[in-house]
C-alpha cells in the first residue's frame, strides 16, 4: 500500500510521550512491508539528528514548521484573545489545540498529493490531525483516525476527579463543544480506530456508524528486558511525563494520601517519581519523607527493576497505558487502578497480573499483600511478562494495524 500517516506531533524520539511512541512504532512496523509517507510537524526542540534519524524508519518524511502557541498575555488583551479562540472554536466546532496547529501549507500538500492518485489509506495518527481530512477524501481514498483517548472522556474525567487546572474552561468546552466536534469529525473517516474498548464505548456515541476496531499500544522488549532478579525491598516507583495533568494528579494522590498511611505500618517504604519535565507540584512532593522525584532518566527499565512494586495511581484519562504495559514487560508487579488498567483483562481472568486498587485503603491492602509475599510477586512478575509477550509487542500490534489500513472499504 501507498500509505500517507499525518502527524502534527514529531514522533521522535518515542521516548518523548505516548502520541510519539504509538506513532513511531506503527509506522516503523508498516514502512518494512509498503511505502509510508509520513507528513509531520517540527517544534523547536526537535534537533536537526533527530529529523535525520526519523527519516530512515519512513519511506519519505515531509515535514512544516508547528504554528507558535498562543502567548499568554495579560488584561483586556488576554480577556479578549480568550473570548475570540472561544468564538472562533464554537463556529468551527473545533477545539483551540488543534486550530492553533493548523497549517495550510500542509493543507495545501495534503490536498495535491490526493490528486496524484497515488494514496491508498490516509490515517491521522491522533484526532487532532482530523483537520486535514476534508468529508469527500472518502469518496476516493480510504480515511482512518487513529483516536488515542476521547477528548470529550478525557475532560469529563478530569472534571469529575478536580485535576483540571483550568475546570471552568473546560467544563465550558465539554458542555458545548467537545461532544459536537467528535460527532463531527468522526463522520468523515471510513474507519475509526481506539485503543480500549472503554474508548470505543466513547466512541461509538458520535460515530453513527463508522466501524471502530480497538488496537491497543505495543512495548520494545529490547527496551523493557524481564528483570533479573526480585529486589525484595520496599521501594515502590511511579513513571510517566510529570507535566501531564493525569499524572500530577496521580503523584499527588499517592504521595499525599496513601503514602503517609503506608509508611505507619513499613516506615521504610519509599516512593520514587520517575520521568521527565516534573511540573512543579510534583517537584514539591519531594520535600515529603520518603519521596524522590528523579526527572529524566537514562533507562526507565533500570528505575522499574529497583523496584518491588510499581504502582500507578492514575484517577483521569482515558485510553490505554504505556506505562502499565512497560512495568509489565520489566517484570514488576503492578498495582493500579481502574484507569491506568483500562482495556486490561489483567484481574478478571486467572491468572492474575496485577492488582487493582481505586481507594487508599485498597492500594494499602495490595502493596501490604505485595511487600509481605515473594511468592505473589514472582507470580505476578511472569503473569504480566507472558501476557506482554504473548499480546502487546508492537510486532503484533503492528500487524493488527496493517489489517484495519488493508480491508477498510470506501
Amino acid at each position: 500500500m501507498n500509505i500517507l500517516m499525518l502527524s502534527s506531533t514529531f514522533p521522535y524520539p518515542p521516548s518523548r510521550g505516548g502520541t510519539e511512541l504509538r506513532t513511531f512504532n506503527l509506522l516503523k512496523y508498516l514502512n518494512r512491508h509498503h511505502h509510508v509517507t509520513l507528513v509531520t510537524q517540527r517544534h523547536a526542540d526537535v534537533q536537526d539528528a533527530e529529523v535525520e534519524e526519523l527519516r530512515q524508519w519512513v519511506s519519505d518524511l515531509v515535514i512544516f514548521p508547528l504554528p507558535a502557541a498562543p502567548q499568554p498575555q495579560r488584561g483586556l488583551i488576554a480577556l479578549s484573545g480568550k473570548v475570540g479562540r472561544f468564538l472562533t472554536s464554537m463556529v468551527k466546532v473545533t477545539p483551540p489545540n488543534v486550530l492553533y496547529r493548523y497549517s495550510p501549507a500542509m493543507q495545501a500538500w495534503v490536498d495535491n498529493y490526493l490528486q496524484t492518485g497515488h494514496c491508498d489509506v490516509i490515517t491521522c495518527e491522533h484526532s487532532v490531525n482530523e483537520i486535514y481530512i476534508k468529508p469527500q477524501f472518502r469518496n476516493s481514498v480510504r480515511t482512518v483516525v487513529n483516536i488515542h483517548s476521547s477528548v470529550s472522556g478525557w475532560v469529563r474525567s478530569h472534571l469529575e476527579m478536580a485535576a483540571s487546572p483550568y475546570a471552568v474552561r473546560d467544563r465550558l468546552y465539554l458542555n458545548l463543544l467537545l461532544e459536537r466536534y467528535e460527532k463531527r469529525y468522526c463522520s468523515k473517516f471510513t474507519q475509526i480506530v481506539v485503543t480500549t474498548k472503554e474508548d470505543k464505548s466513547q466512541v461509538q456515541k458520535f460515530s453513527a456508524g463508522t466501524p471502530i476496531e480497538v488496537i491497543p499500544n505495543g512495548v520494545d522488549l529490547e527496551l523493557y528486558p524481564y528483570r533479573s532478579q526480585d529486589p525484595s525491598n520496599h521501594r515502590l516507583v511511579f513513571v510517566g511525563a510529570m507535566d501531564a495533568s493525569h499524572n500530577i494528579d496521580a503523584a499527588q494522590f499517592f504521595v499525599l494520601e496513601v503514602l503517609p498511611v503506608l509508611q505507619q505500618r513499613y516506615p521504610e517504604a519509599t516512593f520514587s517519581i520517575v520521568g521527565t519535565r516534573p511540573a512543579p507540584e510534583v517537584l514539591a512532593l519531594a520535600s515529603r519523607p520518603g519521596v524522590t522525584v528523579t526527572g529524566n532518566v537514562p533507562s526507565i527499565a533500570e528505575q522499574l527493576h529497583q523496584a518491588s512494586i510499581c504502582v500507578i495511581p492514575l484517577r483521569t484519562g482515558y485510553g490505554i497505558k504505556n506505562k502499565t504495559l512497560e512495568a509489565m514487560a520489566a517484570g514488576v508487579p503492578v498495582v493500579s487502578g481502574d484507569r491506568g488498567l483500562e482495556g486490561l483483562d489483567v484481574d478478571i481472568s486467572k491468572p492474575v497480573k496485577a492488582l487493582r486498587a481505586n481507594r487508599v485503603e485498597e492500594y494499602i491492602a495490595a502493596i501490604s499483600r505485595l511487600f509481605e509475599d515473594g511468592r505473589l510477586r514472582e507470580q505476578l512478575s511472569r503473569n504480566a511478562r507472558a501476557l506482554i509477550e504473548t499480546e502487546y509487542t508492537w510486532e503484533a500490534v503492528g500487524q493488527r494495524y496493517e489489517k484495519v489500513l488493508s480491508v477498510v472499504k470506501c
